[in-house]
């Protein structure tokens, strides 16, 4: 299987997980491991992934918290095709919030 295939299917991976743990109202994922090409974690062939996760599930909780339940929900993946994750986990309220004008009318 050839590299783009791989990350393919771990951002299907990624997506399933997290629309099975969380039930989102948004979902963003971003392949970044262009971006770290050399990097020594990347050189197995682990990715790095940016994510947004926009979920009634982070109600009352912290961001420490919201991030220990992402990384659960993707504990399978973090052990070999995941390297990095950078996680922005929010409320609806907060996406809300953090919206440009514009944005929202979309």
């Amino acid at each position: 299987m050839s590299a783009a295939t791989d990350r393919a299917a771990t951002l299907a991976q990624i997506r399933s997980a997290l629309e099975r743990e969380f039930a989102p109202r948004a979902l963003e994922i971003i392949d970044d491991s262009a971006r770290h090409a050399g990097h020594a974690g990347a050189a197995g062939g682990a990715g790095h992934y940016r994510v947004l996760l926009v979920s009634d599930a982070f109600r009352g909780r912290s961001a420490l918290e919201r991030h220990r339940l992402v990384y659960a929900a993707l504990a399978p993946l973090m052990a070999g095709a995941v390297h990095a994750l950078n996680i922005t986990a929010r409320t609806p309220e907060e996406s809300s919030a953090a919206a440009p004008p514009a944005s929202r009318a979309h």
